[in-house]
C-alpha cells in the first residue's frame, strides 16, 4: 500500500517513474554504505540531464545557426515591413519556417527542453517531499515506530495536532501506518523531542529512528526535508543559517551563469527588439525566481535546482567548444541533407525546393490588390462599354453606307451582341 501523499493526476505516472530511478540510485548508495538522500538527488540530476543531452545539443546548435540565418530572416522581415494584411503575414510566416527548415533547426527546441524540465520538476517536488512513498529503503526506517504508534493510546490525537503545523494533513483523513510515516518524515528536531517526551516508553525507538533518518537526510549539515526559510526561522546555528542562505543564492547564481553560457555565440535578429527585450527580462527574472523557490521549498529541491544548473553549464560549455571546431558551412550542408531525407520520407518537398521557397520573391503579394467594390466594377464596365461603342462607330465610318460590307458588319455586330447576352 503506497503512501496517501503519492502524487496523482497526470503527473502521477511521471512521479512514479522518477521514484523508481531515485529508488534505484539510493539502493546503489546503500550497497556502498553511503545511504544519503542528498547525494541520491545529485546523482539523479546527472542521470536525467545526461538523458536530455540530445535536446541540449540541438538547442546550442540552433544558437550557433542563428547568426547564419539572420540575413535571410531579416530580408524576409524587410519585404513584409508595414504589411499587416492576413495574406502577407501568413506568407511571411511560411517563408520564415522555410528558412528554419533549410538550416535544419527547430526554434521550438528550447521550449521543448523547458517543457520537459517542468514535467520533471513538479513530479520531482512530490518525490522529494514524500521520499518514503517512493523509496522503500527510506520507508523501512519508519515502519517499526509507526507500528507502535498505531497501537499507542493518545498517539492519533497528538500526531494529528502536530501534522497541522508541519503540513502533513493526510493523517487527519485516516490514521494508518502510512499516514504516520508521512507525518514522521516531515518532523523537525523539536518535533522529535516532543514526541519522545509525550511517549517516554517509546523513547529508545524514537531516538533510533530520528538518528537513522537524520543521517539519510543530512547534506552538509542541512536537513533536505526542511526549507531554508524554516532553518533560518528556527534560529539554528550561524553556520546552518549561512548554509541555508547559500542554497537560494547558489540557485540564482548557477541559473544566471547557465543562461548566459547558453546564449553565448548567438545574436538576436534585427527588427526583433520586443522579442529580445522579453528574452532579456526572462533571463534576469528566472534567477530571482530560482532564489525565491529554493528559499521556500525543501533543501532537497534546492540541491536539484543548483545541480541541474551546474550540469547544464558543464554540458553547454563542452557543446560550445565542440561547435567552435565545427565548420558551420559543413554543418549547414549536413542539416540540409538530413532535412531533405526527412521531407522526402514524409512525401514532402525536397531540400532544393525548401531552399527555393525560402528565398522566394514576394512580388505577387506586393502586387495583390483589394477586391473591387461594386462602384469600381460598374465604372470599369461602363468604360469598357464606351470603348466598344466607340469602336462600333469607328467601324461604321469605315464602311460606305448601303454597301454589302456595311450590311455584313451590322449582322456581325448583331450576332456578337446576342452572344454576350
Amino acid at each position: 500500500m503506497s503512501l496517501l501523499t503519492k502524487s496523482g493526476g497526470f503527473l502521477g505516472p511521471i512521479a512514479t517513474v522518477l521514484g523508481y530511478v531515485m529508488s534505484g540510485i539510493f539502493a546503489l548508495l546503500v550497497a556502498i554504505n553511503i545511504p544519503n538522500i542528498g547525494l541520491a538527488i545529485i546523482l539523479f540530476t546527472i542521470v536525467i540531464y545526461m538523458l536530455m543531452l540530445p535536446l541540449t545539443y540541438r538547442q546550442q546548435k540552433f544558437s550557433r545557426m542563428t547568426p547564419l540565418m539572420n540575413p535571410e530572416l531579416n530580408a524576409i522581415r524587410d519585404k513584409y515591413k508595414g504589411k499587416q494584411d492576413q495574406a502577407s503575414m501568413q506568407r511571411m510566416n511560411e517563408e520564415t519556417q522555410m528558412v528554419y527548415a533549410k538550416y535544419g533547426v527547430n526554434p521550438a527546441g528550447s521550449c521543448v527542453q523547458l517543457a520537459i524540465q517542468m514535467l520533471i520538476l513538479f513530479p520531482l517536488y512530490r518525490v522529494i517531499m514524500n521520499i518514503p512513498a517512493y523509496v522503500p529503503q527510506v520507508k523501512e526506517v519508519f515502519v517499526e515506530l509507526a507500528g507502535k504508534l498505531l497501537t499507542t493510546t493518545g498517539a492519533e490525537k497528538y500526531l494529528t495536532d502536530i501534522a497541522k503545523s508541519i503540513q502533513a494533513m493526510t493523517i487527519s483523513k485516516s490514521f494508518t501506518e502510512n499516514t504516520i510515516i508521512d507525518t514522521l518524515y516531515k518532523f523537525r528536531p523539536t518535533n522529535w523531542t516532543g514526541l519522545a517526551e509525550q511517549f517516554p516508553e517509546l523513547s529508545d525507538i524514537i531516538a533510533k529512528t530520528q538518528k537513522t533518518i537524520g543521517g539519510m537526510n543530512n547534506f552538509l549539515g542541512l536537513d533536505i526535508a526542511n526549507t531554508p526559510m524554516n532553518i533560518i526561522k528556527e534560529h539554528a546555528t550561524v553556520w546552518l543559517v549561512i548554509a541555508a542562505v547559500l542554497v537560494p543564492v547558489l540557485a540564482a547564481a548557477t541559473q544566471w551563469i547557465s543562461v548566459k553560457l547558453s546564449m553565448a555565440g548567438s545574436t538576436q535578429p534585427e527588427g526583433t527588439d520586443q522579442m529580445a527585450g522579453t528574452m532579456k527580462t526572462m533571463n534576469n527574472v528566472m534567477p530571482l525566481m530560482s532564489a525565491f523557490f529554493c528559499l521556500t521549498l525543501p533543501v532537497g529541491m534546492g540541491i536539484y535546482w543548483i545541480m541541474s544548473a551546474v550540469v547544464r553549464t558543464v554540458q553547454t560549455w563542452f557543446i560550445n567548444k565542440r561547435l567552435e571546431k565545427v565548420d558551420m558551412s559543413e554543418l549547414l550542408k549536413q542539416n540540409m541533407e538530413k532535412n531533405k531525407k526527412k521531407m522526402e520520407k514524409k512525401g514532402g518537398v525536397t531540400a532544393t525546393q525548401i531552399s527555393q521557397n525560402a528565398a522566394i520573391n514576394t512580388r505577387n503579394i506586393e502586387n495583390q490588390t483589394q477586391p473591387e467594390s461594386r462602384l469600381e466594377r460598374a465604372k470599369k464596365l461602363s468604360k469598357e462599354a464606351g470603348n466598344i461603342s466607340d469602336d462600333a462607330v469607328q467601324s461604321k465610318k469605315e464602311y460606305r453606307p448601303g454597301s454589302l460590307a456595311e450590311k455584313a458588319n451590322m449582322v456581325s455586330a448583331y450576332n456578337e451582341a446576342h452572344r454576350k447576352k
